[in-house]
């Protein structure tokens, strides 16, 4: 029995085209509908049914984009197109994704039932023309892969060797689009794999909701993978549209054993679900960054809203940008560390903000602060992915009330970003993620800092770290790659070439010859 999958945005059709015929007749059983086309393209994904009965026109995904992503991730049914427009440009577009029937409403059901039959002539010519026991093979291969990955896989009731699963170590990606817009450019991480292994057959893979899951087996591969990492850094950030630009990876922690893969896959998955945490162009995310659980505490609740309203009141007032930016920061660091649930965090800024907007409306009634409505408030802070989206868009708004309540001087604000770098150079700090904070966009603020310090803004940074890692160098037993990570540098080696450039020896030697001193 065929399993037909029906998608279409008004209840009757759908109902009407269940009525339509003697399915199990002809050979099919309906396994689902959907009412739009963001739950038509989950559910084609997910049930993989062997036709498609699909509307051109539905809320959220149109019918074509549908067809586009679910061919991009693999799927490889029968689809039927639905249209109450009897336009074949439509037709012509969705030919190029391999759909070869079209139906106008209404639906003429002799016309249905000749397009079925002939569907299911096709699917049992290719039935039989692929292996069987391969199939099932396969397929029973995939549950298994996915049921180690959940941790409920029966050892006992399979071979490890026979398919391909012994080594021993074992580690385990997932990979999704970096962009969540699915009109972008979608590349599946394993065909990036299949080229670093050369065609090494060291890993497995299956997919899950739009994303993919792969398991690394054995030295070979996890070290492939870690060399990807290191290039990956080094780069800082990959060329736009290639395929790098277009990935989010969360890796968990190596493991030695089949038994133990569930641990390193529910690393990886929370570290997705915590991937609204990321910084900005972060596309990797591995299981060192995960929080202790023990560490992470409820805190969202009245008093701290209250105490983050006074704190960015007041410096609003005082038209303090340096503060505003270091309190801002301050408080992503505790909702990095907070139990609360993301939607609770969004939540939780949109009060804060539209509790500072009443009190600044009332204190300056007379201002004509050009605020956005709080619909539109609300609408802004929940449609952005990231907590670092959040921040900008909010700093943005501070600006805009500073501006407006008669706090035209900027001569003070280089400072400002000298003394933000002095005390953030650990972190993710570059001129595209400061200058939002200070009321400026990159290019502008990246010449005033040239034109002011007489050199440009990353060669500064470096500096600042370099004089801190100096210190700690002297007086610390810290090992080097620590202190590069502490200082803002994420990889050693690149520490390493930014050290010698700057203060002319490794950073082993510079260490060596002040404490013999």
């Amino acid at each position: 029995m065929y399993q037909l999958f029906i998608a279409d945005d008004e209840a009757i059709i759908r109902e009407g085209i269940k009525c339509l015929l003697d399915y199990e007749t002809l050979g099919f059983s309906i396994t689902g509908e959907a009412s739009n086309g963001d739950s038509a393209y989950q559910e084609i994904l997910s049930k993989q049914p062997d036709v498609v009965l699909l509307d051109i026109r539905m809320p959220g995904i149109f019918g074509l984009d549908v067809i586009r992503e679910v061919r991009t991730q693999g799927f490889k049914g029968k689809i039927i197109i639905l249209s109450g427009f009897s336009d074949f440009k439509y037709a012509q577009e969705a030919i190029r994704y391999g759909v070869q029937y079209y139906l106008t409403k209404p639906i003429d059901e002799d016309e249905l039932q000749e397009i079925l039959i002939s569907i299911k002539s096709q699917l049992d010519a290719e039935f039989v023309s692929e292996s069987s026991q391969e199939i099932f093979h396969q397929r029973a291969r995939e549950t298994i892969i996915r049921d180690i990955f959940l941790g409920r896989a029966d050892f006992s009731r399979f071979s490890p060797k026979e398919l391909q699963l012994t080594a021993d170590t074992y580690q385990v990606i997932i990979y999704e689009k970096y962009s969540h817009s699915l009109s972008g450019a979608a590349y599946r991480f394993s065909d990036l794999l299949r080229v670093t292994n050369q065609d090494n057959h060291s890993y497995d893979s299956i997919s899950d909701n739009g994303r993919e899951i792969i398991l690394l087996k054995g030295e070979f591969a996890i070290q492939k993978f870690n060399d990807f990492l290191n290039r990956y850094c080094q780069e800082n950030r990959p060329q736009k549209d290639s395929p790098l630009d277009t990935l989010f990876l969360t890796y968990g922690k190596c493991v030695s054993s089949l038994s133990e893969v569930k641990i390193s896959y529910r690393q990886a998955s929370l570290l997705l679900e915590r991937r609204f945490f990321c910084e900005q162009e972060q596309h990797t995310i591995g299981w060192e960054d995960l929080p202790d659980p023990e560490k992470l505490s409820y805190i969202l609740n009245d008093d701290l809203k209250n105490s983050y309203t006074e704190k960015l009141f007041g410096y609003l007032q005082a038209f303090n940008r340096n503060m505003l930016a270091e309190t801002l920061k301050q408080l992503e660091s505790e909702l990095y560390n907070a139990a609360d649930s993301i939607e609770a965090i969004r939540l939780f800024l949109t009060d804060l903000f539209l509790q500072i907007k009443e009190r600044i409306n009332h204190l300056y009634s007379d201002a004509n602060i050009p605020f956005p409505s709080n619909a539109e408030i609300i609408k802004s802070i929940k449609e952005r992915y990231y907590l670092y989206e959040i921040v900008l868009y909010l700093t943005g708004l501070f600006e805009v009330v500073i501006t407006s309540i008669g706090n035209s001087s900027r001569e003070s604000v280089l400072d400002d970003i000298l003394h933000y770098i002095n005390h953030n150079y650990s972190g993710n700090i570059t001129l595209e993620n400061i200058a939002p904070l200070f009321g400026y966009n990159s290019s502008y603020l990246g010449k005033i800092f040239s034109k002011k310090m007489g050199e440009n803004f990353n060669s500064y940074v470096d500096h600042v770290r370099i004089e801190h890692s100096k210190e700690l160098l002297i007086s610390s037993d810290m090992k080097v790659y620590s202190i590069a990570e502490k200082v803002g540098y994420r990889n050693v080696d690149y520490f390493h070439i930014k050290f010698k450039k700057y203060v002319g020896k490794s950073p082993a030697e510079f260490r060596k010859e002040n404490r013999n001193g």
